[in-house]
């Protein structure tokens, strides 16, 4: 056991320094912080689909109120840094548009189904879930086709306009601090008083789990890494682009010509296709990710069975993970890029997409019943 930790400590450090010589130091450190985001997602056993899940099924309220918990550190963090750094730091804007809301509908119900989000199914293809690898090929093409597809989608206009709905820019640091803390204050009694009222409906009295302290040291663990990788990537964490950008990059490998691309054709991403993929930062932090998951998981366990999944399934994966990465594309990213990082970011699309993706899960749960998934 000794021997198997220290070994993972040695190529985790191994990497990181490799990626750093080959990089650059700071593509050194977002590798390293990226691991810090898979030890704390496996170690806390932190994520969205299943917290979100848990309240739909049973009536626990604790994974969205973790969920708040993350958004308001991240938002403490977040918004002085990009009020007073505003020209070496960017947030997550977006505006919401009727891609948006649809893309996050469709991704929410896909993420039920796939059992995880951007940041869950690589959490648990990490953690050795077969059904993972099997919904990650599909969540990398869908990524990459979305993308071409994302300007057509947005073309469509939005409820609001074509301009992201700002906070930070319209209010101020103090306003667009307080609607964001107020919304996650708001949106957790509301889950807690479902909660509860399920809960008494059900002859359960009045005991509610309304947080649970693992989730809660979870979201300190990802609120703090969240703010690292702000200060030293220049912009939020994310997850969907750099899985769209091995789409894109396999596809000019086997002899695609993406140069009259809508998406892929013009700068900065072309240059992306170009540049080595270890010069993409959401590809560092994504196999940051991926190894942190890895290391965490195998730290104490000494099973580490692959369960071979049938051909049903593997399909399944494979079109579920298609789905969540197209629809992530035209909603402007996943849990991570435009929940978390929108919110954080205190630009309103976030909290649309949330709503949304919300309201697809409940339909993905009811899907997950159909298709005999517990």
């Amino acid at each position: 056991m000794f021997l198997k930790r220290l070994s993972l400590v040695l190529l985790g450090l191994l990497g990181v320094l490799s990626v750093a010589v080959l990089a650059g130091v700071q593509a050194g450190l977002l590798v390293l912080i990226g691991i810090g985001f898979g030890l704390a997602l496996q170690g806390y056993g932190f994520g969205f689909a299943g917290g979100w899940r848990r309240f739909i099924v049973h009536g626990d309220a604790s994974g969205v109120v973790s969920h708040m918990l993350l958004i308001a550190l991240c938002a403490l963090a977040t918004l002085p840094l990009l009020e007073s750094n505003s020209q070496e730091l960017v947030g997550a804007l977006a505006p919401i548009s009727w891609s948006l809301l649809l893309g996050a509908f469709v991704f929410g119900a896909a993420m039920q189904v796939a059992d995880g989000c951007g940041s869950g199914s690589l959490h648990k293809a990490g953690a050795g879930h077969s059904y993972s690898w099997a919904v990650l090929p599909g969540f990398i093409l869908g990524s990459f086709v979305g993308a071409s597809h994302q300007s057509a989608w947005v073309a469509l206009g939005g409820p609001f306009g074509s301009e992201p709905i700002d906070l930070l820019k319209a209010i101020g640091l103090t306003g667009a601090l307080f609607i964001t803390l107020a919304l996650c204050l708001c949106v957790s009694a509301w889950f807690y008083m479902q909660a509860k009222a399920r809960a008494l409906k059900n002859g359960q009295g009045l005991e509610v789990n309304w947080l649970r302290i693992n989730l809660a040291k979870g979201a300190v663990a990802v609120g703090v890494l969240y703010a690292l990788h702000l200060i030293i990537a220049g912009q939020p964490w994310g997850i969907v682009y750099g899985l769209g950008l091995w789409g894109a990059k396999t596809a000019v490998a086997l002899g695609a010509d993406l140069s009259q691309d809508a998406f892929w054709g013009i700068a900065p991403h072309a240059q992306r296709l170009v540049d080595p993929v270890l010069w993409d930062i959401t590809t560092l932090t994504n196999l940051g990710l991926l190894f942190g998951v890895m290391a965490s998981a195998r730290w104490s366990t000494t099973n580490n069975e692959i369960i071979a999944l049938g051909l049903r399934t593997m399909i399944i994966g494979l079109l579920t993970g298609l789905i969540l990465g197209y629809s992530s594309r035209i909603a402007f990213g996943c849990n991570i890029g435009a929940f978390l990082g929108g919110t954080a970011s205190a630009s309103l699309h976030g909290w649309a997409w949330f709503v949304m993706a919300f309201l697809g899960s409940v339909v993905g749960v009811r899907l997950r019943a159909r298709i005999g998934m517990t």
